[in-house]
């Protein structure tokens, strides 16, 4: 899966087609038409209540597309350090990577698509967290 480009419209027919959702079962639980259904698949982006509303009808995530993305394209260093946390709005550290994120790192840098520096420079992933998910993964496939 790549996280650069989102079409979330996409995603969400392949989840409704994975799923064999009926399109009557969308329109009732989303309260919409069929051509309004069929406008969001052509979207590349939706209104974020409609998106939780998808999210809960099909069981899934979508907004974890959005982080991953920020994980992987967002680098640290473009944050600033010294910004004020509110107390308002939760705060989220960064550098929790997901399963998802970990194995779609490895399997760049083991189909050889990236090389170690490479995932480093790209994704400001540091190089001792690069090496524990080397290392978890070589304890795997030998263990």
């Amino acid at each position: 899966m790549l996280y650069k480009e989102i079409h979330i419209g996409k995603f969400i027919k392949e989840m409704v087609d994975e799923n064999e959702v009926s399109m009557e079962r969308i329109c009732n639980f989303l309260n919409k038409d069929e051509q309004f259904i069929e406008n969001v698949y052509q979207s590349k982006s939706i209104d974020t209540d409609l998106l939780l509303r998808w999210s809960k009808l099909l069981e899934y995530d979508f907004f974890r597309l959005y982080s991953s993305h920020l994980i992987l394209y967002a680098p640290p260093s473009a944050v600033n350090k010294n910004q004020k946390k509110s107390d308002k709005i939760p705060y989220f550290r960064k550098n929790i990577y997901t399963q998802e994120i970990k194995d779609f790192i490895m399997k760049r840098i083991l189909s050889g698509e990236m090389t170690y520096g490479e995932v480093i420079k790209e994704y400001s992933i540091p190089k001792s967290t690069l090496h524990r998910w080397i290392q978890k993964n070589n304890d795997n496939t030998n263990g």
